[in-house]
């Protein structure tokens, strides 16, 4: 267990990471721990996932492929699941019986394209569904209940260019609406007047990088922002007062990326944290030290340190949080802002 602390003469709260923790990347443990967890179906923690099983194929197809290693998943049983979750609509859910939504929508597209399947795809009703869920300020809802953020702006946009139709949507208004979503301390959040929060700006600069538009946000604002969110330990938190998360090592690093500034935080601590949120025994990575080890937190732990060019995983996008080599395939790109 990681002592929490308080940093003396501060507020700041914070993990203590020790040289007990762990250091070398366990590379063959990470991807025996996403293959067991992808077989074993009758875990524990797979049973009670079931909530979003499409994005979590994604996460561990994604750290395999990171890994060169996808080739441990069988790429036709998880077509068929994928064609097995398309709704009438277009629109495709997390499992078989679920409702779809946009978010696991962009997963199952992401995952066709990693596989070099996406012919595979009904791509016009996947297409139609995105589009009908933009709404009249330009947002769009997640699902037909109709909640409507800054997530699904991005998902929708991501979606729509890895298919290369992009050209459906209005996107004036939907500029439009993830700028009402921009705050005066430089980040976004979820709506108009919400708080900043690291997960919800990668998701806004991730939609301007993949529309062309990041001329529209200050870099060094935001990544001030960014900068302030690395703490004495190494890691990142979400925003301010709350505990670094390995997760938060991809949203605000990739963010840092894309409007070049990424150099503008310690990359070696960044590392040390990542390192120690590594479960020795089993593989994988947690969102904290000593917690329980997942695949999404072990995507995005792995995810960062692509980013940061670790030796032996493969370059990824930071925007689409997809191997580099998937979207050169494609010839789908996104902007990046020049270092200063």
């Amino acid at each position: 267990m990681v002592e929490i602390f308080f940093q003396q003469a501060s507020s700041t709260k914070d993990i203590l990471i020790t040289d007990e923790h762990l250091k070398a990347f366990e590379m063959e443990k990470h991807s025996q721990f996403i293959q067991k967890y992808a077989e074993d179906k009758s875990s524990y923690e797979f049973v009670m996932t079931e909530y979003l099983r499409m994005s979590g194929l994604y996460w561990g197809l994604t750290t395999l492929e990171l890994l060169d290693k996808s080739d441990l998943l069988q790429s036709d049983e998880i077509m068929q699941f994928i064609r097995d979750c398309i709704n009438d609509d277009g629109g495709i859910s997390p499992c078989i019986g679920h409702d779809p939504h946009l978010l696991y929508t962009l997963s199952a597209v992401q995952i066709a394209c990693i596989l070099n399947r996406e012919h595979e795809l009904p791509v016009e009703k996947i297409v139609g569904y995105i589009k009908n869920l933009q709404q009249p300020n330009g947002g769009f809802f997640g699902d037909k209940w109709g909640e409507l953020d800054t997530r699904f702006s991005f998902c929708a946009v991501a979606c729509l260019s890895l298919l290369g139709r992009l050209d459906v949507i209005d996107l004036k208004k939907a500029v439009e609406f993830v700028m009402s979503c921009h705050n005066f301390d430089g980040g976004f959040g979820s709506r108009p007047d919400s708080e900043s929060h690291s997960g919800l700006i990668y998701c806004c600069v991730g939609f301007l990088s993949v529309t062309d538009n990041l001329h529209l946000i200050n870099p060094d604002t935001l990544g001030f922002w960014l900068c302030e969110r690395q703490l004495p330990s190494g890691g990142l938190n979400g925003r301010p007062e709350k505990l670094p998360d390995v997760c938060y090592s991809w949203w605000v690093f990739a963010s840092l990326h894309m409007i070049g500034r990424s150099h503008w935080i310690n990359k070696d601590a960044l590392k040390r944290f990542i390192f120690a949120c590594q479960d020795a025994e089993t593989g994988g990575f947690s969102d904290r030290p000593g917690n329980m080890p997942d695949p999404f937190h072990t995507l995005f732990g792995i995810a960062a340190l692509s980013l940061m060019k670790y030796e032996g995983i493969k370059s990824i996008n930071p925007c689409f949080c997809m191997p580099e080599d998937t979207l050169r395939r494609l010839k789908v790109t996104s902007q990046v802002l020049p270092f200063p």
